[in-house]
């Protein structure tokens, strides 16, 4: 049978008023009383009605995450920043996984909603009118990150398309001249929301045209892009360098050239986007664009919970980057 705070209170000779001031923190009770009471509750396994409670609260101490997957690291490294600042600040965490997939995504807001999460926090591949008339009329707090909707909305992320042009500046200094890029994801341009992987292009473009590169760049839109390389000669006296979207891409790419015999740097460079954590294990270490995703995961949540207590969101700037200078270029 579940422990009650009424249950408490009998075994310690209190009102259960203050078993609940005690169990909750609150002032108006002695600190001898106080101990007495969180011992007993912790010798009879109590738990809190959290069902009980966010009807007295109006909250269920709750917020949903949608994400697209966990395939790649820097999705699960955001994740467990949130989990773990959530926590902290006495939240639980309902993750859901869209798979990239519109109608997908719809399906896991309305199975947050109907959960009554107190905020959500959106990494999203839906935009427009439509979408945004969906979101205002759940009456949620709702942060997106990485995939910008609107001036509407409160929005965490980093100066994607900068960083792209500065890890092109810094390409042309090593003296590459020839560039293929590679985004699967830009299949997907103009029908679902890319805002990242739109802005990384276009930062790659002001990149070329700003160091005056005149060879036009191959760009890879698909998931073949490795048996896109296969038609590709590479030589010493050309260097190419492969600019890729993600660091996912960038191991792709690095291991088929390792298994085709081809020199990194020498024959090719690589260029990575994320710097995640698995990169420590990689030879030779990726040359990359580092971003603070931690950073981003925590202040999601700490806006979103000072919305939720406060009324106003915690207004985050862009975030900052770094060009990590490993040995692929």
């Amino acid at each position: 049978m579940k422990v009650t705070i009424k249950d408490i209170a009998t075994i310690c000779g209190v009102s259960a008023g203050t078993v609940d001031r005690a169990l909750n923190n609150r002032k108006g009770i002695s600190e001898k009383t106080k101990k007495k009471i969180l011992k007993v509750a912790k010798e009879m396994q109590y738990q809190p009605d959290y069902t009980a409670r966010s009807l007295v609260m109006g909250k269920t101490m709750t917020i949903g995450v949608v994400l697209f997957d966990l395939y790649n690291r820097s999705f699960a490294q955001l994740l467990n920043a949130i989990e773990l600042k959530a926590r902290e600040l006495g939240y639980f965490v309902y993750i859901t996984l869209s798979d990239k997939k519109p109608e997908s995504e719809m399906n896991c807001i309305d199975y947050l909603a109907n959960r009554k999460v107190d905020g959500i926090i959106l990494f999203t591949v839906n935009k427009g009118e439509q979408f945004e008339s969906y979101l205002s009329k759940l009456d949620i707090p709702i942060i997106t990150i990485f995939n910008y909707i609107s001036k509407e909305w409160e929005y965490i992320g980093i100066r994607e398309r900068q960083a792209m042009t500065e890890a092109v500046d810094y390409i042309v200094e090593k003296g590459y001249k020839k560039f293929i890029y590679i985004s699967p994801p830009l299949a997907f341009l103009g029908k679902t929301n890319i805002y990242t992987q739109e802005e990384r292009l276009n930062g790659f473009y002001e990149g070329l045209k700003r160091n005056d590169i005149i060879s036009k760049p191959l760009i890879v839109k698909n998931n073949d892009y490795i048996q896109e390389l296969e038609n590709i000669t590479f030589s010493n006296e050309e260097k190419t360098a492969i600019v890729c979207s993600t660091d996912l891409y960038a191991l792709e790419v690095m291991n088929y050239l390792k298994k085709e015999g081809i020199n990194i740097p020498e024959q090719v460079g690589i260029m990575g986007f994320d710097d995640i954590d698995m990169l420590k294990y990689i030879t030779p270490r990726l040359t990359t664009v580092k971003y603070p995703i931690d950073d981003i995961g925590k202040s999601a949540v700490e806006s979103i919970i000072n919305k939720i207590n406060h009324g106003e969101y915690v207004s985050t700037p862009l975030l900052d980057y770094e060009i990590i200078k490993g040995e692929s270029i």
